[in-house]
């Protein structure tokens, strides 16, 4: 298969190359070279993650629908479908998410490196983790109430929160389909696909969400319905256009994907915990939130923060996505320059997005909040809470990028300790305190929480700074011999020779 070139226009005015015949950047040195770069790392970032963000979007806009429909219903249901979604239901995205991770890094590196044919296999490796994961979290939503209880909530929360875990079990299965053919198709830059399947699946959700809660009464059970129907369309749509369309990638069935699994079961659990690390570390708001004085009101406010910093962070994702499929890609290929200098150009962008959303969320602080509640108690409470979901929003805009960058050149194990770090030892008992001791509500518990959202985001940007590229391009070489592909040959790329060992295109 053969590799678009960057852009048709990649070189200089005066006739000097800017991209040599390998592919890879030549040194940048001044503002004009720095501008080309950034006009070729932009066109290709927002090709891969527009598309990305936009499927990303329509998925999380199924809870951010779920939650809109539900609230108004009343406060006490909105609360309950919140900590679930949350709770319950992000606990177990995050881990299986993280657990898919594993795929892009292999799948975008084996893609960049020309071993396509193995990006099948890896997939349904993936399937059979995910499986088994899957089965390992069912106790979570069977006994959801008990745990809520267990963790402080109040029964009129819990109750109908766990009720609704059991309900939507069907929508767990979902991802075990979802994520490693979503991974197997982002791997090859194939994304557009993704979008307007999550774009239908959406407008389904709608329809079915009006349909079963104000036509049909059905209540939060029509949510949870509506919930898992729609999540299993975009699974057999996103597997039906894998087995069907994608033949250079996917050669059937393979009594392969079961070898060398405990090797990507470790870096699967790597990925995992990196990714789980960062959602659980928001999700525990929530929790801390429902021990304050009235709860329902501290809680649903909250959540409606969380349900618009989602939105934004789901934009984000989808660019951690397209750096991830980037950088895997360059690094399979031999680049290291142009690894790096994509990672210089997404986090440049991802700031200023991060800045503008700070800006509109400060404008409009008393208002965003009707779109999800007619109380005016809840609205004032969101009001109150706009300024520290405008910070939360800058500091969200330059993290999950880093994140992609750590899962597309394979670094899951080193940014899953700093998340423990920065997360779980600094920013969460500084938020407790702030919240309990200092009295200071569910404002202290945030900001204690997103103090330790800054350190791990300066500590992340040092390891940038440090990150020797060329090593990186080893690392990849190695981990492609070690999984079934073949790595790039570096005596050939040091001589400007094709880099791959086999001549394979």
């Amino acid at each position: 298969m053969e590799r678009a070139p960057l852009l048709s226009g990649s070189y200089y005015d005066g006739g000097e190359e800017l991209v040599g015949p390998d592919g890879e950047y030549r040194q940048a040195r001044g503002l004009k070279e720095w501008w080309y770069v950034f006009r070729i790392e932009t066109v290709k970032l927002w090709a891969l993650g527009l598309p990305i963000a936009l499927n990303i979007i329509c998925q999380y806009g199924m809870n951010a629908a779920t939650t809109m429909y539900v609230g108004h219903l009343g406060d006490v249901e909105l609360s309950a479908i919140s900590i679930s979604l949350s709770v319950i239901s992000t606990f177990s995205f995050g881990f299986l998410l993280g657990m898919g991770s594993a795929l892009e890094t292999l799948c975008g590196q084996a893609f960049g490196a020309r071993q396509v044919h193995m990006l099948g296999v890896y997939m349904q490796r993936s399937m059979i983790i995910l499986f088994v994961t899957s089965v390992i979290l069912l106790p979570l939503y069977i006994f959801a109430t008990p745990l809520l209880k267990l963790l402080g909530q109040q029964e009129q929360i819990a109750d109908p929160a766990g009720k609704y875990s059991i309900l939507i079990i069907p929508q767990l299965f979902s991802l075990v389909v979802t994520f490693p053919t979503q991974k197997f198709l982002q791997a090859q830059s194939n994304v557009a696909i993704t979008a307007y399947i999550g774009l239908v699946a959406l407008l389904l959700h709608v329809l079915l969400l009006w349909l079963f809660i104000y036509v049909l009464g059905w209540g939060i059970t029509g949510a949870a319905v509506a919930f898992d129907i729609s999540n299993w369309a975009i699974a057999i749509a996103q597997f039906f256009y894998v087995i069907g369309w994608c033949k250079d990638g996917w050669k059937g069935w393979s009594i392969s994907a079961f070898r060398d699994i405990w090797s990507f079961v470790r870096l699967s659990l790597a990925s995992a915990v990196m990714l789980c690390l960062e959602i659980w570390y928001m999700m525990s708001i929530n929790i801390l939130t429902g021990h304050l004085h009235n709860a329902v009101l501290a809680v649903g406010s909250l959540s409606i923060c969380m349900s618009l910093n989602g939105i934004e962070a789901m934009i984000f994702i989808g660019v951690n996505a397209a750096i991830s499929v980037r950088v895997s890609n360059e690094l399979g290929l031999g680049h290291p320059r142009a690894a790096k200098y994509s990672v210089y150009v997404t986090v440049s962008q991802s700031l200023l997005i991060g800045i503008i959303s700070m800006v509109v969320v400060l404008l409009a602080r008393n208002h965003f909040a009707i779109i999800f509640t007619n109380s005016t108690d809840m609205q004032k409470a969101v009001a109150n809470l706009a300024g520290l979901l405008s910070i939360t929003m800058v500091l969200n805009s330059v993290q999950p990028v880093i994140s992609g960058v750590a899962v597309g050149g394979g670094w899951q194990a080193l940014v899953a300790y700093i998340n423990l770090g920065c997360y779980y030892v600094f920013g969460l008992p500084l938020g407790f305190v702030l919240g309990y001791v200092a009295n200071l509500g569910v404002k202290g518990i945030w900001g204690g929480m997103i103090a330790g959202i800054g350190l791990q985001t300066l500590l992340l940007l040092v390891v940038l700074y440090k990150t020797n590229w060329n090593d990186e391009v080893d690392q990849t070489s190695k981990r492609m011999r070690e999984w079934g592909g073949q790595g790039v040959d570096s005596e050939k790329l040091q001589n400007n020779q094709p880099p791959f060992g086999n001549g394979q295109t």
